[in-house]
């Protein structure tokens, strides 16, 4: 299996108060818990459940994804940047394994 790779993509600068698009792509190797191994024991579900983002340790958005979202899960969403700072990315598999990406953006 390969290792779960965050990817996002937040503008380098923006101007104060402006909103701003983020993008954030997981590439994981989703297990449905539906699969059997080869003696016939069902393979762990291994999904990813939850997103977070904050910045300057503040919460931005949050959501729970179901099993149906993507075996690679793609959010896009808005934020309010009132300062220079940095966004906090935040997935968490069922297996409870966190994976995590910093970005920083220079309000001008």
């Amino acid at each position: 299996m390969a290792k779960s790779k965050p990817r996002v993509k937040v503008p380098k600068s923006a101007a104060a108060g402006e909103v701003i698009t983020i993008k954030t792509l997981i590439s994981h190797d989703m297990e449905s818990g539906q699969r059997k191994d080869k003696d016939g024991n069902p393979i762990p579900r291994k999904i990813i459940n939850k997103f977070a983002c904050t910045f300057n340790g503040e919460p931005v958005f949050e959501c729970e994804l179901d099993p149906a979202i993507s075996a690679n899960p793609y959010l896009e969403f808005s934020a309010k940047v009132p300062q220079s700072g940095t966004f906090k990315f935040t997935w968490v598999d069922d297996d409870g394994s966190v994976y995590e990406a910093e970005n920083t953006i220079e309000v001008q």
